[in-house]
């Protein structure tokens, strides 16, 4: 690599620097604009009373007009309690707003999804289940952030189950469906099946459990399958997990078939694939584990800012292909190719859920996106500036919406991508021009 250790922890520390100059500048990410014409102040009798009664009477008599009449088509909640916030850990719902601030930025610009950020002062999952719930009128999708495992599982499982809207977690499910997308091109550039492919994963926690989930659900065989903790493997023998983490302790039964004890050095011997979600190393997975691989492995090390595992120690040790989570290494795994596009195509057919299957789906599209159609080892996965990727994606999303069932309307594929194209541009080209109006300031001089 052209630039040495210290070189890439001095470009590690910079987008920190430039956050701490700049957010108190702005005063934040994000404003309320007007998407209705105001040609004089008598618009205000239409948008508000009196005549504003009359779409309101009609919404009374047919709930569904509130997705005809409102915005809440595009209206997505992103909801935190700031008890695991990034790498930070339990900081609480104030300090999580520039997160969640820049969720919702990402998902306007990337998605033209109108997102709210919403950090909620309480630590007890039912609550949190119950607010998420009486949000329902007033948006078409929840995306949840930084919620401590395990309470995050209990907490996504039962607001699938009991909502009439989509509910995601984007830690866990975005995390997996990127994964997903960036392994569906690994192995067909290394020539092996997803169902023959033996995996170890390094990390116990939400996002690597949610990623093990999906890929059984893509086809994956569960025997094949090692996860591994700070205590070692999952297996049988675990029973501490019972009472401890149930969701762990399903895993423990159902993963793991040959028993294997030990810890990471034991699972990681003749594995295809290493997916390390586990705490930044660049020391965390070892050279040797790497080394013990079956031929042409894959390795992601997508702990941030310093992966588990430098790349370039990776490819020494006989990984073929290395993804991490940093955009200045190739192979970034980055939920913001997932999230926004995802949402764009449910909420295009008012979508009552998000099922594995529409997460697959937008996987293998996201997969179908990568340049030179992913045979390229250093760019198995698209990046963000390919905004075309976006509508591609949620028209697949959308797609096996409709094919499964969820969608509460049926446009064609044609009209899906074309309003997805349409929303992300619009958004995209209203930001262009906020900038160039000045609206937007260009930012002070360092």
């Amino acid at each position: 690599m052209s630039m040495n250790k210290e070189e890439l922890l001095a470009k590690a520390k910079k987008p920190a620097q430039d956050a701490m100059r700049l957010h108190p500048f702005y005063k934040g990410k994000i404003e309320v604009n007007l998407k209705a014409c105001v040609r004089n102040i008598g618009d205000f009798a239409i948008w508000y009373t009196p005549g504003v009664a009359e779409p309101c009477k009609a919404i009374a008599e047919n709930k569904d007009l509130v997705y005809e009449y409102t915005n809440k088509a595009n209206f997505c909640a992103v909801v935190s309690d700031g008890t695991r916030v990034l790498g930070l850990g339990d900081i609480g719902p104030e300090a999580s707003m520039p997160v969640m601030e820049g969720k919702a930025l990402l998902f306007k610009y990337l998605g033209g999804v109108d997102a709210f950020p919403i950090c909620v002062d309480t630590r007890d999952a039912d609550e949190l289940i119950n607010f998420v719930k009486m949000l329902q009128p007033s948006f078409g999708g929840v995306n949840l952030e930084d919620i401590s495992s395990p309470k995050c599982f209990y907490i996504l499982d039962r607001l699938k189950e009991e909502c009439h809207i989509p509910v995601w977690h984007d830690d866990q499910q975005g995390t997996a469906l990127v994964t997903l997308a960036g392994l569906i091109n690994a192995l067909k550039i290394v020539g092996k099946k997803i169902s023959d492919t033996k995996i170890v994963l390094i990390g116990s926690g939400a996002a690597n459990i949610c990623t093990v989930r999906l890929l059984i659900s893509a086809g994956v065989d569960t025997n094949k399958v090692i996860m591994v903790d700070s205590k070692g493997t999952l297996h049988k023998g675990r029973t501490e997990l019972k009472d401890e983490h149930p969701v762990k302790w399903e895993l423990a039964q159902t993963t793991n078939g040959e028993g294997i004890t030990g810890g990471a050095a034991e699972a990681c011997k003749g594995a295809d694939v290493m997916i390390a979600l586990s705490k930044p190393g660049p020391d965390t997975v070892k050279k040797e584990w790497v080394e013990s691989m079956a031929k042409d492995s894959i390795v992601f090390a997508c702990a941030n800012p310093i992966p588990e595992i430098w790349p370039w120690d990776a490819q020494e040790a006989g990984a073929r292909i290395v993804s991490t989570g940093r955009s200045d290494f190739p192979n970034q795994v980055n939920n913001s190719l997932g999230f926004p596009a995802l949402f764009r195509g449910v909420l295009d057919v008012q979508a009552s859920g998000i099922s594995d299957a529409m997460c697959i789906a937008a996987a293998e599209e996201l997969a179908a996106c990568a340049p030179d159609g992913g045979k390229d080892p250093e760019k198995i996965l698209p990046t963000m500036d390919m905004w075309e990727v976006f509508p591609r994606v949620a028209t697949a999303a959308a797609m096996k919406a409709i094919e499964e069932g969820v969608a509460r309307i049926t446009p064609s594929r044609e009209e899906v991508y074309r309003r997805a194209e349409e929303q992300i541009k619009r958004a995209q080209d209203q930001t262009k021009s906020a900038m160039k109006n000045g609206f937007i300031p260009d930012p002070p001089a360092e």
